[in-house]
């Protein structure tokens, strides 16, 4: 969805005023910088930092100016439409709103409760938001109740079996304790079923439902249950395995002890989803699971190589990298486990990669991206543990490939140098070219410099550097005077891969963004960043 359609709901007029520099910084964008990473500030880092009402001030000033509902129902489109990278921010947002005095701003944020949390951890984490902001006391009213009691009877008895089997409990809170809480009364017999098993345990609905006529529903989520019972006291592997493929069951319903088993974990990857197969991948190699030239290891490649599955899923390439990279290094991040890398999987995942290129939407805006190579790439990126060179190369590969104006330049100092990236190259091709002699300082204003000199028309540029200082121009000022010369509002993202702070974005102007580190997160804010979305 094109959010240039939206309409700009949290802009006052004072608000809609141009800065000398382009578009000012509204409350209304902090907002949505908030619920996208959670900062107000011009800068994303692959850091998250606790929440709290100093850090949501625009949050804060809306609600405190009357404007709760439409903060609220910015909120819900933030997470509903796929803007929030990170889901707390939002949680955050929401509880804030849930209790403020405005008694229409507490029933819209009570209301949209159903909407934004939609795992049992979110439900979990944004009590645990209301308890802190009420530090503890008088924040179980019938509005609270009735919201968490709305949010068990909303859904169908087997899809809540299955999220309370695999999430107990979260943020220092549990089921149970939300159900004594919320004075919970279940509204359809499939969900009482869920509400004995979670108050009265297995026995308490054994006693309750085994010798009755119970519904057709009943009986599926009951022998749910039980498959899940079952499967925390079977000792035979056999029949565990057979559980797991019966009803689906999943690694966090397994017991720890029955990981050891390669049959287990065999059972479990049929159904397994592609995100937590591409996690596990190492350690499913290490312990034998996936076994060279095995019929297993030709099942798991030809999934990950599933372009249906990966859209489905909605894999970005950088996930997939990341998987790969991680995978082919041999060892954990920070555990002792090792293995040797399968060249069946290897091939599948660098076939992924290529495939997963083509399920990114183009955002039809014209780009420069510009490779900083005054300095070595083989630094580890912080918040992905790749190398540095690997995260540059693969997204000048992706905006290459599904951008239609895109064009990538590498600089040095003193020196701009266009570089050709094709849609035909690889991934490894893209990255040969980005390796070069290091040497001299980082201008990171060289690229707009160079645009402006030879009349290329961007709208957004982003520049990619490992190093932390920029040399004598100020990127956000030769921005400034580039704009000035071409009537393009450009924006400026600067992206240190390595570095924990940057500094080089105008806090007050709208058009620029610093990002610290680089994660699949990251992807999203720029792309939303690019959008106008933030």
């Amino acid at each position: 969805m094109d959010p240039a359609s939206l309409p700009e709901q949290l802009s006052v007029v004072s608000e809609q005023v141009l800065n000398s520099s382009g578009r000012s910084v509204t409350a209304a964008v902090s907002l949505r910088r908030f619920l996208c990473y959670g900062s107000e500030s011009a800068t994303y880092s692959t850091r998250e930092c606790a929440l709290g009402t100093e850090s949501a001030l625009a949050l804060m000033q809306l609600v405190e100016a009357g404007r709760g509902c439409e903060v609220v129902e910015e909120i819900r489109r933030s997470s509903l439409e796929g803007r929030a990278v990170r889901v707390s921010p939002s949680l955050f947002a929401l509880a804030v709103c849930s209790q403020h005095a405005d008694c229409r701003t507490r029933q819209a944020a009570l209301k949209a409760l159903k909407d934004l949390c939609r795992t049992p951890a979110q439900l979990f984490t944004f009590v645990q938001y209301k308890k802190e902001l009420r530090q503890g006391s008088g924040m179980w009213g019938r509005a609270l109740r009735r919201a968490v009691t709305d949010w068990y009877n909303s859904q169908d008895g087997m899809s809540l079996a299955r999220t309370v089997t695999k999430c107990k409990h979260r943020a220092g809170w549990s089921h149970q304790d939300l159900l004594r809480l919320s004075h919970m009364r279940p509204t359809n017999d499939t969900v009482a079923v869920v509400c004995k098993y979670i108050t009265k345990g297995w026995k308490g609905v054994q006693e309750a439902y085994a010798d009755k006529e119970n519904s057709e529903e009943v009986q599926k989520v009951f022998g749910y249950l039980e498959a899940v019972e079952k499967a925390k006291h079977c000792a035979d592997e056999q029949e565990l395995i057979h559980l797991i493929e019966e009803q689906r069951l999943e690694k966090e319903q397994i017991l720890t002890n029955h990981l050891k088993s390669k049959e287990v974990w065999k059972a479990l990857l049929k159904e397994m989803p592609v995100a937590v197969l591409l996690k596990h991948l190492g350690k499913l190699t290490a312990n034998k699971v996936l076994a060279a030239g095995s019929a297993d290891v030709a099942a798991v490649c030809e999934r990950i190589q599933d372009e249906t599955a990966l859209k489905k899923a909605k894999t970005h390439p950088f996930n997939i990298l990341v998987a790969s990279e991680n995978y082919k290094r041999g060892h954990g991040k920070r555990s002792k486990l090792k293995w040797d890398p399968d060249r069946d999987i290897v091939q599948a995942l660098d076939c992924a990669f290529s495939k997963s290129v083509s399920t990114v939407e183009a955002t039809g805006k014209r780009f420069l991206l510009a490779v900083d190579v005054s300095s070595s790439l083989s630094s580890v990126t912080h918040g992905s543990s790749i190398s540095t060179v690997a995260v540059a190369a693969a997204m000048c590969l992706v905006f290459a490939q599904t951008e239609p104006d895109a064009q990538i330049v590498v600089f040095s100092e003193g020196s701009v140098r266009p570089c050709s990236v094709s849609s035909e190259m690889t991934f490894m091709q893209v990255a040969a070219q980005l390796i070069q002699t290091p040497g001299g300082s980082t201008d990171c204003a060289l690229p707009i410099t160079w645009a402006s000199e030879n009349d290329k028309s961007v709208d957004v540029f982003i520049i990619f550097t490992n190093n932390q200082t920029f040399g004598r121009e100020n990127p956000a000022d030769t921005l400034k005077t580039y704009r000035q010369k071409s009537g393009v509002f450009s924006k400026l993202i600067v992206c240190g891969l390595i570095a924990s702070s940057l500094s080089v974005a105008d806090p007050e102007d709208r058009g620029m963004l610093d990002v610290c580190g680089f994660d699949s997160q990251a992807v999203d804010v720029i792309r939303n960043f690019a959008l106008d979305v933030i």
